[in-house]
């Protein structure tokens, strides 16, 4: 199967029209769309590292959850991270797809990986424009209880926890950035909110709003979704090899 078969197959399955108007996804990088596609390397970010591993090991297509290529380049030289990423690349015959806020609002994706692995029921979208999703436990739990299952299920080694005085049954919740959708949380009767990112003043407002918020760690709220890639590949050609790279750079001290 060639970059541009491939490309085409998987936008077929995550179409262009479900991207925000703000963001930069797709075919990132290709020297030659008719080149064959044997071997994928998935990762959240295209680091450096990545693109190193990619190279050594022979990969000929880098598919991602975030944009290589997120602002116009008014260069690429060496001089800058992605530029020397997109050399590198280049010389190398390395593709690079990036499914980004497709992947987020798709029937499967980002969030529907979430909501699974949290083990919700009566999934339903968070938002009008598709975003996030909003289901419920089996039996509501205790905050701390239902912190435990998060740190498990996600590997993420510690979360920014506040205390809306609920126990936890409804849940509300949005892989990556999620301040922006504390409202729909609360038009959607959560009685808690998890996404990667919220920030501190979020946090602080969560007693006030009546509402428990955790934040999961960018990373690791959306890390699963490679496992949505994967399955996607297996559908569509399973005779390409795939590996899964974690891109994860962040250490907690």
């Amino acid at each position: 199967m060639t970059v541009h078969e491939l490309y085409k197959k998987l936008t077929q399955r995550l179409p262009d029209s479900l991207s925000e108007s703000w963001d930069n996804d797709g075919l990132m990088v290709c020297a030659d769309t008719e080149a064959p596609v044997r071997r994928v390397l998935l990762t959240l970010d295209v680091t450096e590292n990545a693109v190193d591993f990619a190279i050594e090991n022979h990969f000929d297509l880098i598919l991602s959850h975030h944009p290589l290529i997120f602002r116009p380049l008014s260069a690429v030289t060496e001089d800058s991270p992605v530029g020397r990423k997109v050399i590198k690349l280049i010389k190398s015959g390395i593709s690079v797809f990036s499914f980004h806020t497709r992947a987020d609002r798709v029937d499967g994706g980002v969030n529907d990986v979430l909501a699974d692995l949290l083990e919700l029921t009566e999934i339903e979208p968070l938002s009008e424009d598709g975003m996030g999703r909003v289901g419920y436990l089996e039996e509501p739990m205790p905050l701390e209880a239902f912190c435990d299952r998060v740190k498990e299920q996600l590997g993420a080694p510690i979360l920014s926890v506040a205390d809306g005085g609920n126990l936890v049954h409804k849940v509300a919740l949005l892989g990556g950035e999620g301040k922006d959708y504390v409202k729909a949380a609360l038009v959607s009767e959560a009685d808690t909110y998890i996404s990667g990112s919220l920030g501190y003043h979020t946090l602080e407002d969560a007693p006030e709003l009546g509402i428990n918020l955790i934040e999961g760690g960018h990373y690791y709220t959306e890390a699963a979704v490679l496992g949505f890639f994967e399955e996607l590949l297996s559908l569509i050609d399973p005779s390409v090899a795939v590996h899964t790279l974690s891109s994860n750079n962040a250490r907690f001290m």
